[in-house]
């Protein structure tokens, strides 16, 4: 299986007063983060994040990557420090990719687009930075954690799943 995600901001404690997350402090929202992602990612699955996914050393995040189920993959973010995409665990990082899956092109970058590649020809634009705010246009869909339960989801869930208008 293939899953994505975004905006984990792991040991990153704005999340907390900015996105209002329902934690009471890092220690609790890491925790529940990585026992959510346990939850739907088994070893042999695939997971692409979009970006923003920890702060701390390098051998900090590698700790985290090592918790995590899966082979990772990074989008870079706004967010992401030297040490996050330094630290050993990720498969691949990039600010960019595209991806066909079952015929159908998929558009990762961390920041949503206005247009992408292959638009016209019905191509889906994954993405996070968001965190649920911006209100939703065709085929461009964001993975973050705020938009999709806190966890990292399939391609089936995220296009299927109801969309709503933008958090005010």
């Amino acid at each position: 299986m293939i899953y994505f995600t975004s905006d984990s901001h792991f040991a990153d404690p704005r999340v907390l007063r900015i996105d209002r997350r329902p934690f009471a402090n890092m220690p609790e929202h890491d925790a529940a983060l990585i026992a959510n992602w346990n939850a739907v990612v088994t070893p042999d699955d695939e997971v692409w994040h979009l970006g923003d996914f920890a702060r701390g050393t390098s051998e900090e995040v590698e700790a985290l990557l090592a918790q995590l189920h899966g082979t990772k993959h990074l989008v870079i973010g706004n967010n992401d420090p030297q040490t996050t995409l330094d630290a050993k665990g990720w498969a691949s990082t990039q600010h960019y990719a595209e991806l066909t899956i079952d015929g159908q092109l998929f558009i990762l970058c961390h920041y949503p687009f206005r247009t992408w590649n292959k638009m016209g020809k019905k191509s889906i634009n994954l993405h996070g930075h968001s965190h649920g705010r911006l209100t939703p246009v065709p085929r461009q869909f964001d993975v973050g954690v705020d938009a999709q339960d806190l966890r990292p989801q399939r391609i089936e869930d995220i296009i299927e799943r109801p969309r709503r208008r933008a958090k005010t």
